[in-house]
């Protein structure tokens, strides 16, 4: 295992009071939070170590087994913690340890993995062994117990299908390192490692009890370097989600889909940021309620990325959510409620007041176009109509930066491509923590302000002064426009308000909209023809007074024929900005 992921706490924080605007308190609803990137603690107050580990659910609690270690990284033991909540854990002591049997003395544990065998009533434990000297065993060992929280019988470890004649770097068996563990809706149980020095995933089905291998199904993303494999069902859909293979140094997590667990997998697709979040998958659990079902990923943030030992390391749990059959999103949460009774897992927002963001020039309020809930879809303004896609809720994110998340979507305000131009467009995406996604609120007076984005230092601006409905809502450098300046409004209640009646702010005489020669705020073929007529020398003024200005676009201080050409191809959107911007 040899592990990762390059990390620093994050300590969470919330400001219940927002530029002095009351309402709002800290509600954590029926649900319990956790905090991200720090070390879980029990009950007794004590650091929980169940690195690399598992969760099951059996009767009325949760289980979760992980790794402890010593300051040599050598197996202390396989811990196992209990809750009925997912986040209040008792500890309930070492299932394995050293003592369990004689290989065990000074070796490698990783990745314990344990599943219930409904068939004979057993838990059985599958993880990943070396010898305490080198990592050239890549072996599988098993144990099993009556309880999941008793003394597990160690039985032995080995390389998967010794016995079939195959070796695997110039031993019997394939190697078997990163694992995990698998039980189909159908009772049957799979083990997944990875083989062939890391290159390979093979997955292999169990024998009946689950402390065999039966079967090689299927070898998987041959060649790709995949592990930390995670295998869940879903809908008649089976995931996979995997991590790279960089030592200890994050990586992007990617995710793979297939309705046959030994063929038909889709391509890999990637899962949450480059580093995920500077995490690893450990194990994804339903969490299944009285109002549906969630996802629980659980990750670890490994110590060695910053020179600490396994037990220093930390955990990452966010919700693992499905677009769609085949579409996963990983957003990241600093914090996050789970309700495990009713099924759901979110994010900690513990001011709730929701604001209505309005635009002063327009009088018209920040929007999801189309009240789309899907990432990438564009921010517009639109005339107060009720809906929850024009209202928002402002996390504090420490160092004088907010979140803008949509209430209906739970989509973040955010910038098309982490765009730091004129221009960008304003569009809502799932939370990443990035920069590109953080504000900070600029007092503007009058009870308005300046949106900034942390990014790019840019404005969120209402494209051309636009008071219309469904006006396009991008970045730019501060103007001091009204246009640019946004009034935060409690939400009372869901009725909608109406429009209050605004008298658009002039466009400043200093303000040019380059390529709009004749003033009346946009840049269409009529600009086209006008330039023309100025080059043939049909005209020696534009209708507007700004028009000469408007014209040099390319910003040499001559109107000529390269400056018709970009506007040419402004106007066919073969270019999205002009050379002068």
């Amino acid at each position: 295992m040899r592990k990762r992921i390059i990390g620093i706490a994050l300590v969470y924080a919330f400001v219940a009071i927002l530029f002095g605007i009351s309402g709002g308190q800290t509600v954590l609803g029926e649900g319990k939070s956790i905090t991200n990137g720090v070390q879980f603690k029990d009950t007794s107050g004590n650091v929980i170590h169940a690195h690399g580990g598992c969760l099951i659910k059996y009767q009325d609690y949760y289980y979760w087994y992980g790794e402890y270690r010593d300051d040599s990284n050598y197996f202390l033991g396989v811990r196992c913690y209990r809750s009925l909540d997912l986040v209040n854990w008792e500890y309930r002591g070492e299932v394995l340890s050293p003592n369990s049997a004689q290989e065990l003395k000074r070796c490698n544990i990783e990745r314990p993995k344990v599943m219930y065998n409904a068939s004979t009533k057993e838990f059985v434990m599958w993880m990943h062994w070396e010898n305490g000297v080198h990592y050239g065993e890549a072996r599988a060992a098993v144990a099993y117990c009556k309880t999941p929280d008793g003394n597990f019988t160690y039985l032995r470890s080995f390389r998967p299908m010794a016995n079939t004649g195959v070796t695997d770097h110039g031993l019997p068996g394939y190697m078997s390192r990163d694992c995990n563990v698998f039980v189909d809706t159908d009772g049957k149980g799979y083990f997944i490692s990875a083989a062939n020095e890391n290159m390979d995933l093979h997955l292999y089905e169990l024998t009946h009890d689950y402390k065999d291998i039966a079967s090689l199904k299927a070898k998987l993303y041959v060649g790709q370097q995949r592990e930390a494999p995670c295998l869940i069902k879903r809908n008649g859909y089976y995931y996979l989600i995997t991590s790279g293979c960089t030592g200890w140094k994050p990586n992007q997590a990617k995710y793979a889909y297939s309705k046959d667990l030994a063929s038909g997998w889709s391509s890999l697709y990637n899962l949450g940021n480059s580093t995920t979040y500077n995490s690893q998958p450990a194990y994804i659990i339903a969490v299944q309620g009285t109002e549906g079902t969630s996802y629980l990923y659980t990750g670890d943030r490994w110590a060695g990325a910053w020179g600490g030992k396994v037990n220093d390391s930390q955990y990452v749990w966010l919700p693992l959510e499905f677009e769609s059959d085949t579409k996963l999103e990983l957003p990241y949460y600093d914090s996050i409620v789970i309700d495990a009774a009713k099924g759901k897992i979110y994010e900690n927002i513990t001011d709730t007041t929701l604001y209505k963001i309005m635009n002063k020039n327009s009088g018209k309020y920040l929007d999801v176009k189309d009240a789309s809930t899907t990432n990438g879809a564009q921010i517009v303004q639109w005339s107060d109509n009720g809906s929850l896609s024009q209202q928002w809720y402002i996390m504090d994110m420490g160092n004088g930066y907010k979140k803008i998340i949509n209430a209906k979507s739970k989509k973040v305000l955010d910038v098309m491509n982490e765009s730091t131009e004129n221009g960008g467009t304003l569009i809502q995406y799932t939370s990443t923590g990035g920069n590109n996604q953080q504000w900070k609120f600029v007092n503007a007076g009058d009870g308005y302000y300046k949106i900034v984005s942390r990014s790019s230092g840019k404005l969120v601006d209402v494209y051309k002064w636009s008071t219309e409905d469904g006006a396009i809502i991008q970045q730019w450098s501060d103007a001091e426009g009204t246009n640019q300046h946004w009034k935060l409004i409690p939400v009372k209640n869901t009725e909608p308000t109406p429009t209050p009646t605004v008298k658009p702010t002039p466009i400043p005489t200093n303000s040019v909209i380059l390529g709009d020669l004749n003033g009346d705020l946009s840049v269409d073929s009529l600009d086209i023809t006008l330039l023309k007529r100025y080059l043939l020398r049909k005209i020696s003024q534009f209708p507007d007074s700004n028009g000469k200005l408007a014209a040099d676009v390319n910003g040499d201080n001559a109107i000529d024929s390269l400056d018709l050409t970009l506007l040419k191809r402004y106007v066919l959107r073969k270019i999205d900005k002009f050379p002068a911007q």
